[in-house]
């Protein structure tokens, strides 16, 4: 890691922008939006798959439909630089502001836009120029959210904050999650195909009202450093060690996270025969879960550091995946939780300490480009690639235990990554 990357020196967390339940209200909302947005994409892959590849087999239509979901995670290192760029150089309000109308209008759009059958090859050229615009947008706005919240955390709070901002990604994709099996409930499952799924999608449109009304409010306060000329040409220049370091410490989130609780929905109704409201069902039970967990250890990371967790979260991913898709394999309800249940407790214990500990180790110029950049360098071509990767190696080698492959791959090159990571939940940290 290079050496100019620790961190300044101390002066106190500035909350004149807010008391810390403002600085929550505003950091979530944006996350819990956003990946609400993401979310409902993932859960309703094969009823898009039909609808915009109605020519294809039932395989290749939940590969087409999730190829596009890899496209908008394409995007997303793009949207790191951009959004990044524009919290170093404008602040953190203009960025969040930014982000979330990039997500709030196309989102709403796919829920508007037709099918092959009436648009032909255009429909899903369209649907995939939608998709790469969220992806801009999320490129930026969960790094950006945490920057946000970390810089105006109270004295030994840090974690804690930091944790509330995972804790917003969770609560959307909970309530993409929940709105997928409420409907999957009480709507007949041909009506759910044909245009039900396009709900959630209309429904984005008040969240982002909401959002952004709570994001204009956000005071800002004057800036602090500033990097010399380009945040990103700065981070690539001088910080070029601590990017590849915040590659390899981002990996296990990349792919466990959308392993877990994106693909594995799909994969429980193919590989299990689970109906889709009984596995968004259970997929909800397990978000409802990760919250408690991403809470404890964030508070937790506040007393004995981030490290320990950390370490804990990627082992325990390295050892468990295979074992927790064995249990998920049978079919039967207890044992399907109870794999997720594992995995819960594995990103958990790592995402919610990786958080605050990527701002305790940037500079504070280039903060909010070089977490951007470096986080969804990995989330962005690893993560958003694992449920098409994982999908494909399902079908190529008729083994639907080998996704957890995937995740070992991942949590041990994060393991060894965190490793050589210098404890940082005692630092300094000087805020924008």
């Amino acid at each position: 890691m290079d050496g100019d990357s620790a961190v300044g020196r101390h002066r106190p967390a500035d909350l004149s922008a807010g008391d810390p339940r403002s600085v929550i209200a505003a950091g979530t909302i944006g996350n819990m939006l956003e990946w609400y947005d993401f979310a409902i994409y993932g859960y309703f892959a094969t009823a898009i798959g039909r609808t915009f590849f109605p020519q294809a087999d039932q395989v290749a239509q939940v590969l087409a439909a999730f190829g596009i979901f890899a496209v908008g995670f394409l995007m997303r290192p793009l949207g790191g630089a951009v959004i990044g760029h524009l919290g170093d150089r404008f602040g953190r309000r203009a960025a969040l502001t930014f982000s979330m109308v990039a997500m709030v209008v196309p989102t709403f759009l796919v829920g508007v836009l037709p099918g092959a059958a009436v648009l032909g090859v255009m429909a899903p050229i369209l649907l995939t120029l939608l998709r790469m615009i969220q992806g801009l947008s999320v490129g930026g706005e969960y790094t950006t959210s945490i920057v946000f919240m970390v810089e105006r955390a109270p004295p030994g709070r840090r974690g804690l904050m930091a944790s509330m901002a995972c804790c917003g990604t969770t609560i959307g994709i909970l309530l993409g999650s929940a709105t997928g099996a409420a409907l999957g409930s009480v709507m007949p499952a041909g009506a759910l195909e044909d245009w039900g799924w396009r709900v959630p999608f209309l429904m984005s449109l008040f969240l982002g009202v909401v959002g952004y009304l709570l994001r204009r409010h956000i005071p800002t306060t004057p800036k602090k450093a500033a990097a010399e000329g380009s945040p990103l040409l700065e981070t690539l220049r001088k910080h070029g060690r601590l990017l590849a370091w915040l590659v390899g410490f981002s990996a296990f989130n990349a792919v466990a996270f959308y392993v877990s609780f994106v693909y594995l929905v799909s994969w429980l109704q193919f590989a299990d025969g689970i109906a889709p409201a009984r596995a968004l069902g259970i997929n909800t039970v397990s978000m409802v879960a990760l919250l408690p967990v991403m809470v404890g250890a964030g508070w937790l990371s506040d007393r004995i550091g981030r490290k320990p967790l950390m370490l804990a979260g990627a082992a325990t991913g390295a050892l468990g995946a295979l074992p927790f898709f064995w249990l998920m394999f049978h079919g039967d309800t207890g044992p399907v939780v109870l794999g997720q249940m594992g995995f819960v407790l594995a990103v958990g214990l790592f995402c919610s300490a990786q958080a605050a500990a990527m701002v305790e180790v940037v500079p504070v110029a280039v903060r909010c480009t070089a977490i951007s950049l470096g986080y969804n360098l990995t989330v962005g071509i690893i993560g958003g690639c694992s449920p098409l990767v994982a999908t494909w190696l399902v079908n190529r080698t008729n083994n639907d235990l080998s996704p957890a492959f995937l995740v070992m791959a991942a949590a041990a090159a994060s393991f060894l990554t965190v490793l050589f990571y210098k404890e940082t939940y005692r630092d300094k940290v000087e805020a924008a």
